[in-house]
């Protein structure tokens, strides 16, 4: 998806989904001077940080790499989660 840069645009998708400043409902504090530093005009791909350490080291998986990585269940094997949570304790 491309991200929105506009701050013209910005502001009237805030209006559009009901994101007033000065009303306390939007959920972040963002003002238009904000907008140009925090968005940059792109929409690409691009590898995230551990996918290229994967490559640089030679790895055959990401999860090697992966402070915290899931099985293909989507547990944490190291602190097994999620888990249930005993009433006992």
């Amino acid at each position: 998806s491309i991200r929105i840069f506009n701050k013209d645009l910005q502001r009237k998708m805030f209006s559009v989904l009901r994101f007033y400043r000065r009303t306390g409902r939007i959920p972040v504090r963002i003002s238009d001077e904000c907008i140009p530093l925090w968005s940059s005009p792109h929409g690409g791909i691009a590898f995230g940080f551990d996918r290229l350490v994967s490559i640089f080291a030679a790895l055959d998986s990401i999860r090697d790499v992966i402070a915290f990585p899931k099985n293909n269940a989507g547990r944490d094997m190291m602190i097994d989660t999620p888990s249930l949570i005993s009433m006992n304790n």
